[in-house]
């Protein structure tokens, strides 16, 4: 998601007061949370690939962040195929262990299999983000889905569609880079993560972008809450334009690196 020098050392001071008493309550909880049933459907109807191509050309949260690759071994040479890649572990279509921002968080091979699966809602700001990149689901946008599509259920992944997915090719508006060297693009305010963490005691949260924070963010506030409550997030999801806004199931593939802050992770939803 950012770079050692962009993001803040996590120590026991990291995580703010904020978070540190959301975490509290939500620890509890979190131990007796049920691994989220799957959407009830009368048979699957649907499957969306949410995963974007991993390439040594997908835009990184800063330049020179990006992935890099070689042939190992050839089968001309060595009888089979094999690459060699360097890669961070927040590239491409990845998750956030409450780690990468909490000292003492859980990291990627403490996230277990049933966190991994979750009825996943959708919160469409497509049309805000073209307007104003630097929008944030609002909590005033959650009340508005439930009553356009049903309550949020408990344990959710809630995803932002914010059409970001459409830049994708493009590295510099994908970040959305200004004169100044500040990012641009849409989030979750941190507001919007604690009514979903206190309400709704939802899973996960996923973005079409580089950050669940707003790029304008300097402070990684929403990370600081989600994180700080032992939830995961998932950045740079794709297709979500393919999903209904609600009855869908997504599986969240995490590879599970040893001592990991995150990871790569092949998403996909089912309906």
């Amino acid at each position: 998601m950012c770079t050692t020098q962009e993001c803040p050392t996590p120590t026991t001071n990291t995580v703010t007061r904020r978070a540190a008493l959301l975490g509290g309550a939500l620890v509890a909880a979190g131990a007796a949370l049920a691994p989220a049933a799957p959407a009830q459907a009368s048979g699957r109807r649907g499957i969306a690939d949410l995963t974007y191509p991993l390439t040594t050309s997908f835009p990184a949260f800063a330049p020179g962040e990006e992935a890099a690759r070689r042939t190992y071994v050839t089968i001309e040479d060595n009888g089979y195929y094999m690459q060699e890649w360097r890669i961070l572990e927040h590239y491409g279509t990845h998750v956030d262990a409450p780690g990468h921002f909490v000292a003492g968080g859980r990291l990627a091979t403490e996230i277990g299999i049933e966190e991994l699966v979750a009825p996943v809602v959708v919160v469409d700001i497509a049309r805000r983000a073209a307007r104003d990149p630097d929008t944030t689901v609002t909590v005033d946008d959650l009340v508005a889905y439930e009553r356009r599509y049903d309550r949020i259920p408990r344990g959710a992944a809630v995803f932002m569609y914010s059409g970001w997915g459409a830049k994708v090719g493009d590295a510099a508006a994908y970040r959305g880079t200004d004169s100044a060297g500040v990012l641009h693009f849409p989030g979750f305010s941190p507001e919007a993560c604690e009514w979903l963490l206190r309400r709704r005691s939802i899973r996960s949260l996923g973005v079409d972008t580089l950050s669940i924070d707003p790029g304008v963010s300097a402070t990684f506030d929403t990370h600081l809450v989600l994180l700080g409550a032992d939830r995961y997030g998932v950045e740079n999801v794709a297709n979500l334009h393919r999903l209904p806004r609600q009855g869908a199931t997504v599986n969240v593939g995490l590879i599970p690196y040893e001592a990991g802050s995150g990871g790569q992770a092949r998403v996909f939803a089912t309906w």
